[in-house]
């Protein structure tokens, strides 16, 4: 018998890539004050992060699976998350021009009987960037949800040079190896 899913997630990008993958799932947001956790490594912070989402989930029953996720830009040691405002996303964007940063998802999946937590990585290159285009950019409504402060699936696709590794784990979350963790927990594609 399959289970059913809840994504643990308002993102809208997280919710297209599991319809994409045919994966039926309701949406609890948790409630979490994100700021506790403080660790500075990426892979560490985005799981971290998953955890705290997914554990604050109350699963009602056996057959209940949770899924939660977290993103972050990383580059030179720096994490770059959402940025909450022009400057700020213009100065991250200006970092990344002409230059490799890692994309970093943290995943978790829990259900009354077993969790995994993992993370996956994707360097992506940027094309150097004009002033002009950083300007337009943040002008935009775009960076403003998202790590780094750029959209791969939308109006940032301009910037990116090339990808290493999974392109959805760019966009939000890597959605060929969620939906082969899913099985682990009865979770399938109808």
């Amino acid at each position: 018998m399959a289970n059913n899913l809840i994504l643990a997630s308002s993102s809208p990008r997280r919710q297209a890539l599991l319809k994409q993958a045919g994966i039926a799932f309701s949406i609890r947001i948790p409630d979490v004050d994100e700021s506790q956790v403080t660790v500075h490594d990426p892979i560490e912070k985005v799981k971290q992060l998953a955890t705290i989402k997914a554990e604050n989930i109350v699963l009602h029953s056996e057959q209940e699976v949770i899924l939660s996720a977290d993103t972050v830009v990383s580059y030179k040691q720096r994490i770059f998350e959402k940025p909450p405002h022009k400057v700020d996303a213009y100065q991250m964007l200006s970092a990344l021009s002409g230059e490799v940063h890692e994309v970093v998802t943290g995943v978790m999946i829990r259900s009354l009987q077993k969790e995994i937590v993992f993370a996956e990585s994707t360097q992506v290159v940027f094309w150097p960037l004009t002033d002009e285009e950083l300007e337009w950019y943040v002008s935009t409504n775009e960076p403003y949800d998202k790590a780094g402060g750029y959209g791969i699936q939308s109006l940032g696709a301009m910037f990116v040079k090339e990808i290493r590794g999974d392109y959805y784990n760019v966009v939000g979350l890597p959605i060929s190896r969620v939906v082969r963790e899913l099985r682990m927990f009865s979770v399938y594609p109808d």
